[in-house]
């Protein structure tokens, strides 16, 4: 078995929407509750890339089976380096450290392209895949918003969670000037 992480191509977006949709469809990992469309998908990488941020899949055996990015936490320019990061694994993948490796490989490529603070805004308190994999990742927990996404016939939580990357706050990011 060969595993691959690797920034994204075009012709993944197939596999990213369908991995996508059954998050969609079945989890409350997102609070969509229709799935985009593959063109849709494909603009949302567009939009990723053209800000110069990584959008990466994993790959086994030449099967993309997981895809993460990072995109601004905040368009306003005092944010710009806080990013969050999005993170959905195929269900025949789950729980087989695929997307550890995905989350820390999306972890340093953010931290390569400047960003400091990586927040992670999971949808359900209840997913506790996706904040066991946050947690194994260094993220620690910030805080919960009860009852903020109403999906499936419920109210949803949504848990926030953050990890510093590379010399966080503890340096200036810009050069200091007189």
């Amino acid at each position: 078995m060969t595993t691959t992480i690797r920034p994204s191509r075009d012709q993944d977006i197939a596999a990213v929407t369908a991995i996508y949709a059954h998050h969609v469809l079945h989890g409350t990992g997102t609070f969509e509750t229709e799935p985009p469309s593959a063109a849709d998908m494909a603009a949302r990488r567009a939009d990723v890339l053209s800000k110069k941020f990584p959008y990466l899949v994993a790959e086994v055996d030449g099967e993309v089976l997981g895809f993460a990015y990072c995109n601004w936490f905040k368009p306003r320019p005092a944010y710009r380096f806080s990013a969050e990061d999005s993170i959905y694994m195929a269900e025949k993948a789950r729980g087989k450290g695929l997307g550890a490796q995905l989350l820390a490989a999306l972890s340093q490529a953010a931290q390569d392209v400047g960003v400091r603070k990586l927040i992670a805004v999971i949808g359900d308190s209840a997913n506790a895949g996706s904040i066991g994999v946050h947690r194994a990742q260094g993220f620690t927990p910030v805080g919960v918003i009860k009852d903020c996404g109403w999906k499936f016939g419920q109210w949803r939580d949504v848990v926030l969670m953050e990890k510093t990357l590379g010399e966080g706050s503890t340096t200036s990011p810009e050069p200091v000037t007189d």
